[in-house]
């Protein structure tokens, strides 16, 4: 079993599957950050939320819907919040 956790480890593929799982992970943290802390106006949310889309499309091509279920709702929820839509 310890071997076959090593070897995944060791494995490139999964290694930059990795990455870029905690490079969408920082990216999301960081438009969340801006957006919440931040003195933006909606519609630069709106474009950050855009931007973070795009890079994480950029990240796993063909992954709309996982956007879509993981983040999207939890940037509307933000937004909502912040700009006290309803």
């Amino acid at each position: 079993m310890e071997c076959d956790a090593q070897e995944i480890v060791r494995n490139p593929e999964v290694r930059e599957e990795s990455r870029r799982i905690r490079r969408l992970q920082m990216l999301v943290r960081l438009s969340f950050a801006a957006i919440a802390e931040g003195r933006l106006t909606y519609e630069e949310a709106s474009a950050l939320v855009a931007a973070t889309r795009k890079s994480a499309l950029d990240l796993f091509p063909g992954k709309d819907s996982a956007f879509e279920v993981l983040y999207q709702p939890r940037f509307r929820q933000l937004l909502a919040w912040k700009y006290r839509l309803q």
